[in-house]
């Protein structure tokens, strides 16, 4: 056995774009209560048989929200010890900031994973 890397699978431009939607579909987070959630489920579950690609990224996505939402609610939480005030400014920029560079990622058919990410979804 090689440990040469596989050669990766083609993405087609079609997938490679409902997977960024999947990621992007968090900014409705911003019109909507809990719309970071929403946004990513129901572009994953309306696009996930479209190929691996999308469902793999779709999970990613939602995994993330739910991982950030966690991270804004512990943060409201910690409003009590001071902290909490640095957390609600830090925790909304580094997802919006990690949210653009998957979805680039995911339209340039790259796997993307977010760091700091718990998986619930699998």
């Amino acid at each position: 056995m090689s440990d040469e890397p596989l050669p990766a699978v083609p993405v087609s431009q079609e997938a490679r774009q409902w997977a960024m939607f999947c990621h992007f579909a968090a900014f409705f987070g911003l019109v909507f209560p809990f719309g970071n959630l929403i946004g990513p489920l129901i572009v994953w579950q309306l696009k996930k048989d479209l190929a691996p690609f999308v469902d793999a990224q779709g999970k990613e996505a939602l995994n993330f929200q739910i991982t950030v939402t966690l991270a804004i609610l512990a943060s409201f939480l910690l409003l009590l010890v001071v902290i909490g005030f640095l957390l609600l400014w830090a925790v909304p920029l580094i997802a919006l900031v990690l949210t653009i560079i998957a979805g680039i990622k995911a339209n340039e058919g790259q796997d993307y994973r977010y760091p700091f990410c718990w998986g619930l979804v699998k």
